[in-house]
């Protein structure tokens, strides 16, 4: 079912924008959205570990320090490829790297990048609320130094081909979204 107008959009942002909130409009609509963080769950799961914060950034960075920066981009590649065959749209959740975007990119001219961006105040806040995965104000912020310093999460932030301001309600959103999303079909 490839056809040129095929698009893959890989959802960027901070901890706590929404990115998970915004690839779950998409799932709603029906298309499938691949989670780089699956590659992290499937090893850990194959290694007999619990998903807990510590595990999870222990396997990410044997992952990086065996395949690169673009470790999670070469993971999910074949899961991109099988995916592309039968849809025109496709979303990738957890694309954080420069890396990561320039590998998919020599293959994927048609990857655009959509930033759900929140003011760290708001994401901190966020953050602290979460059942899962929650994290106090001052870890948060080292949290956001890391992955920009570290995972050089920036740049994809940087030139994303979409912006959306994600600073009030999930409805607020999904408006938001759903007007990317009209222009995309």
């Amino acid at each position: 079912m490839k056809s040129d107008k095929q698009k893959i959009i890989a959802v960027v942002g901070m901890p706590g924008a929404g990115k998970t909130t915004a690839c779950e409009f998409f799932r709603q609509k029906g298309i499938p959205v691949l989670r780089f963080g699956d590659e992290t769950d499937r090893g850990l799961r194959e290694m007999g570990k619990p998903l807990t914060e510590e595990n999870e950034r222990c396997y990410r960075e044997k992952l990086r320090k065996e395949l690169g920066m673009a470790a999670y981009a070469i993971k999910i590649r074949p899961r991109i490829e099988k995916a592309l065959k039968e849809n025109n749209l496709l979303v990738l959740d957890g694309l954080y790297s420069w890396e990561e975007y320039e590998y998919l990119k020599k293959f994927y001219d048609n990857l655009f990048l959509l930033c759900v961006y929140v003011s760290p105040q708001i994401r901190y806040e966020r953050l602290s609320a979460r059942k899962i995965r929650n994290l106090a104000v001052e870890e948060a912020r080292q949290r956001d130094i890391a992955e920009v310093i570290n995972l050089h999460k920036g740049p994809p932030i940087a030139i994303a081909d979409y912006l959306i301001k994600n600073e009030g309600s999930v409805g607020n959103l999904y408006k938001e979204l759903e007007e990317l999303f009209k222009k995309w079909q």
